[in-house]
């Protein structure tokens, strides 16, 4: 009798992104089951060095790091797919800690370029931000910029940067 090859098992891995800042490398875990558009839109992005040379423009201590914008005003970024596009809320997703990625928003349906990870809960944005992942590594790295020096409009006073991105 024949040995019957067994089937195989494949897991899809969760898609990675790693952010390789001036202060470390945060490696980010995409919820793509949860927001398939809102990740598809962050890793095309980083794949096309979108985020490369940008700054963490916003900083607030025990609530989040915001990023994402080219312009480095708060005011600027578009998605992949050319403007703004809807929200990905899901009941199941909370923002339940540090380390939760976000999208930084003007409103509804406003989502284009600009994403934060939080500094602890912040229970107030469920429902108002999609989340699409967490931080699998690097929470050192995010913490310490949480803790930098920031202005009265909660600028860094140094600037922080995205060198560049990978997408694995």
């Amino acid at each position: 009798a024949r040995a019957r090859a067994s089937p195989k098992v494949v897991m899809s891995a969760a898609p990675l992104v790693t952010l390789h800042t001036t202060v470390g490398d945060i490696t980010l875990e995409l919820y793509a089951r949860h927001a398939p558009k809102t990740c598809k839109n962050f890793t095309t992005l980083a794949s096309r060095g979108y985020y490369d040379n940008t700054s963490f423009h916003r900083i607030i201590p025990d609530f989040m790091i915001q990023g994402g914008d080219p312009t480095g005003t708060g005011r600027g970024g578009e998605s992949c797919f050319g403007g703004k596009f809807e929200d990905e809320i899901s009941k199941e997703l909370k923002h339940t800690g540090a380390g939760i990625l976000s999208m930084a928003n003007a409103g509804p349906n406003t989502n284009g370029s600009q994403f934060f990870i939080t500094l602890a809960p912040t229970g107030w944005l469920d429902g108002k931000h999609t989340i699409f992942g967490r931080v699998q590594s690097g929470m050192k790295v995010v913490y310490r910029l949480g803790n930098v020096q920031t202005d009265s409009n909660d600028r860094p006073v140094e600037d922080i940067r995205i060198v560049s991105s990978t997408v694995h």
